[in-house]
């Protein structure tokens, strides 16, 4: 068979079909830190697979696990049924965040995640007997996935403009980040929260607080193009959020386990939100898997508002997957017995130089860090992310992942990256740029 007629029946999401079609890149197998493609081609991932293979591929631990489970029990029901490693995997996850965020709700993406909180902020709302708190707040560039309710609170124009009007009654704040002040950032601006607090206090003015169930935002825009708030800015959030009875969801499908050299944002900055939505490297990407991770108040609320039969109506046939859980709890072991947040803290500084060094190369409008990952903005000629596109391709074909988001070039090393490995994606990044017109 032909390769064209080969890839023919399949629709790639998030990719220009056209365009692949015309050449097409097949990722045939994967070891460590490097991709292989069907025609030979040794391609260093510095993106992590998409934000979510932290730890590298295929791991031996995480294999092994999976197999054992796929031996023992291969899918048990998530309805009335529980399974051993699922109540294991619960505990390891929740005893990472701070407080009383101690109840797991497993779902199997963050686009799920992201919907499940959306639903869990509104129904709490109602069963507390505040019905009218139906409103939800969002946030430029946001990404929260591609369900609807997820995309009515993403702020990503492209994900938004094709399906109508999405969800009623949703709010976006603006981004806190202004490209002619504050750029070639170093991790967090310094840069006074406080004008963007006061829109928040604007909007609940505006709508008044007995409306608003929810606002949703991610430590740092990791798909929207490495957008970083200012330090602080979480910190305040939490604190309005919480004066005026808002829940607060902190979306940390990226930034959990170890993208910023930590378990959690929530945990490194030392803010306490009601639901964290996670997903990606909860198990390394080797099985479809995320979760939203729930305040106690919230679970009591509805546990103790149903005398019997469901409390919550919402699940999917997938959740908690005997695989999946299999393959997070050999993620979480390798995570916390092979110093891989001590070793992330490690290159965080060396990843921030190195990436740094490319201020002046041909073509950059700005470079902005946080742990290990790093945005690199790439002007363009006539329209969006053309120029950006060519710099991934040249990356690709010189040996190196990265992934272009429009104008915004993002990368995400594997939290085992060495320096070696750091000066490769940046180097070759260098060429890129500089081969490119």
């Amino acid at each position: 068979m032909k390769t064209s007629d080969w890839i023919e029946p399949y629709w790639l999401p998030f990719t220009a079909n056209k365009a692949f079609r015309a050449a097409p890149r097949i990722i045939e197998r994967a070891d460590g830190h490097y991709y292989f493609t069907d025609d030979g081609h040794k391609l260093l991932d510095a993106f992590s697979g998409l934000w979510c293979s932290n730890l590298g591929h295929n791991h031996p631990k995480i294999v092994e696990a999976i197999q054992q489970q796929a031996a023992k029990i291969d899918y048990s029901p998530s309805f009335n049924f529980g399974h051993p490693k699922v109540f294991d995997l619960a505990h390891l996850i929740a005893d990472q965040f701070p407080g009383n965020l101690d109840h797991v709700f497993f779902v199997n993406s963050g686009s799920e995640a992201a919907d499940t909180a959306l639903k869990l902020a509104i129904a709490y709302q109602r069963i507390r007997g505040e019905g009218a708190r139906t409103r939800l707040i969002g946030r430029a560039r946001g990404y929260h996935g591609v369900g609807f309710g997820g995309v009515s609170v993403g702020g990503m124009v492209n994900n938004r403009k094709y399906f109508g009007s999405l969800l009623p009654g949703t709010d976006h704040l603006s981004f806190p980040y202004d490209p002619d002040a504050h750029g070639f950032t170093h991790g967090q601006p310094s840069i006074d929260v406080e004008p963007y607090m006061r829109e928040l206090e604007a909007m609940i003015f505006l709508h008044d607080a007995s409306t608003i169930a929810a606002v949703i935002v991610e430590p740092f825009a990791g798909s929207g193009g490495v957008y970083i708030p200012p330090a602080g800015y979480l910190n305040r959030l939490r604190e309005i959020t919480r004066a005026h009875g808002i829940l607060l969801i902190v979306d940390e499908v990226i930034t959990a386990f170890g993208r910023l050299g930590a378990e959690n944002a929530s945990t490194l900055y030392g803010v306490e939100p009601d639901i964290v939505t996670l997903a990606k490297g909860i198990n390394n990407g080797a099985v479809p898997m995320g979760a939203a991770v729930v305040q106690r108040e919230i679970f009591d609320t509805f546990m103790e508002a149903s005398k019997d039969g469901v409390e919550f109506f919402h699940g999917f046939t997938y959740s908690g997957h005997p695989l999946a859980a299999a393959a997070g709890i050999a993620t979480q072991d390798v995570l916390k017995t092979e110093g891989v947040y001590d070793h992330a803290n490690a290159i965080i500084p060396y990843f921030e130089e190195a990436v740094h060094s490319l201020k002046g190369e041909p073509h950059v409008s700005d470079i902005r860090n946080i742990g290990l990952a790093c945005g690199i903005t790439i002007a363009h000629r006539e329209q969006a992310g053309d120029r950006a596109t060519d710099v991934f391709k040249a990356a690709y074909t010189n040996g190196v992942y990265v992934r272009n988001n429009g104008d915004d070039l993002a990368i995400a090393p594997i939290l085992t990256f060495s320096r070696s490995d750091i000066d490769l994606t940046v180097e070759t990044i260098r060429d890129a740029l500089k081969s490119v017109s």
